[in-house]
């Protein structure tokens, strides 16, 4: 059961924490696992979205965003999807799971690898010369997808090269610009890939960095808490890399190359999806079923030390800071920004896993609890709603200037 919420009520921050029922799908039985957005092929004058999710009941539904009306349901698949992507410049989509899918538009199945692995394929991101790069436990699988020529009408994918550097599942998989992208692993591994050779540009352990003035009991339990290192998510746009770690968010400025903000813990378990949004906004999900939009603030320099590179050392921006190792409180008095936390979006009773940002249509969120709201801005609806409130009241005539 899938119910979409238009935001209602109280509007803090410009976006509705709570919300009345709009509209209720019926639809996944289990676990949502991806979500996406296409233009859909009939409408593209109109540019009417369409959104793709999978779920772990083996299917993968497409929605118009506009109506919520199902377009379609996949019920093909032996494994459950676990990741979505489309490749805009091939004109595909491709999915996830044991194996590795590729569907047009039209959502015919156009190939298929065979059986990877019982683990699946946890995350993918297109790179160049027609490839994608598929996360499957421990290790990075290069594909090269073969479209169709004058010799073979049919499309293929081939496995091309494996990257076995990463000692743990691979969580997280994202693009950091046209030269390289970036993994992260369960045990706080991050590595920087190059996109065109495929080698390592970086790598790092963890993004922590125990200091001397720890003593052992604390060492002890900071290592206990393996999830507080698990790099979860990755994020970027022109400026920053934003990374959600454990319970926290780290946000690294490319130009200045150190951590400019961090909130340690932005929420009370663990941060699983984390994306931009406009006038330097970030949003952010989590197991503990809360979703919190932050916004990224200059802040005056508090001390003059050097900013501890720590969690980013590895990234080739710099060279390695001898301090690295000092306390993290340290690093936090020398951060030049801040994320303040400027709105909840209440409504999941569970697990929100992740969600979609249309500036058109608003945030899509999807949690364990098997529901997807759709919230609105609430400043923006209000505007939209006068507007159209005056167009009634000028084609009725009953709109009158002032003398």
């Amino acid at each position: 059961m899938l119910r979409w919420l238009i935001g209602g009520g109280r509007e803090p921050q410009g976006l509705a924490e709570t919300g009345e029922k709009l509209l209720e799908l019926n639809g996944h039985t289990q676990k949502i696992t991806a979500i996406i957005t296409f233009t859909s092929l009939e409408s593209c004058e109109e540019k009417n979205q369409l959104i793709l999710t999978a779920s772990a009941d083996k299917t993968v539904i497409v929605w118009d965003s506009n109506t919520g009306r199902q377009v379609q349901r996949i019920s093909c698949f032996q494994s459950t999807v676990k990741c979505l992507t489309v490749l805009q410049r091939l004109d595909v989509w491709l999915s996830g799971g044991n194996d590795l899918c590729v569907w047009n538009r039209k959502l015919d199945l156009l190939c298929k690898t065979s059986h990877l692995s019982d683990t699946g394929i946890t995350a993918l991101v297109e790179i160049p010369k027609n490839c994608v790069v598929a996360a499957v436990g421990k290790e990075l699988i290069i594909f090269r997808l073969v479209a169709p020529t004058e010799g073979s009408l049919e499309w293929d994918v081939l496995e091309v090269k494996r990257l076995l550097d990463h000692q743990d599942n691979i969580l997280s998989l994202v693009n950091v610009n046209d030269l390289s992208f970036v993994t992260g692993s369960h045990v706080g591994e991050l590595i920087v890939w190059d996109v065109l050779d495929w080698t390592m540009q970086a790598y790092e352990r963890n993004f922590w960095d125990p200091s001397s003035q720890l003593d052992a009991q604390q060492e002890i339990r900071l290592c206990q808490k393996s999830n507080d290192i698990s790099i979860h998510h990755f994020t970027c746009d022109e400026e920053n890399v934003f990374a959600a770690v454990g319970r926290g968010l780290y946000v690294y400025n490319l130009q200045m190359k150190r951590v400019i903000a961090c909130q340690k813990t932005a929420h009370d378990s663990n941060v699983l999806h984390i994306d931009k949004l406009p006038n330097r906004q970030l949003i952010s999900c989590s197991e503990d079923g809360s979703v919190r939009i932050w916004e990224l603030r200059e802040k005056q320099q508090l001390t003059a030390e050097p900013v501890p590179t720590g969690f980013f050392n590895m990234w080739g921006f710099g060279r390695v800071n001898k301090q690295a190792s000092q306390p993290v409180k340290k690093q936090e008095n020398a951060t030049s920004c801040s994320l303040e936390l400027i709105g909840d979006l209440i409504g999941h009773s569970s697990s929100v896993e992740m969600f979609l940002y249309f500036e058109d249509h608003g945030l899509v969120t999807c949690s364990a609890d098997h529901l997807i709201i759709l919230w609105k801005n609430g400043q923006r609806e209000s505007g939209l709603r006068s507007l159209k409130l005056f167009q009634k009241l000028e084609e009725n005539g009953d709109l009158y200037l002032a003398v």
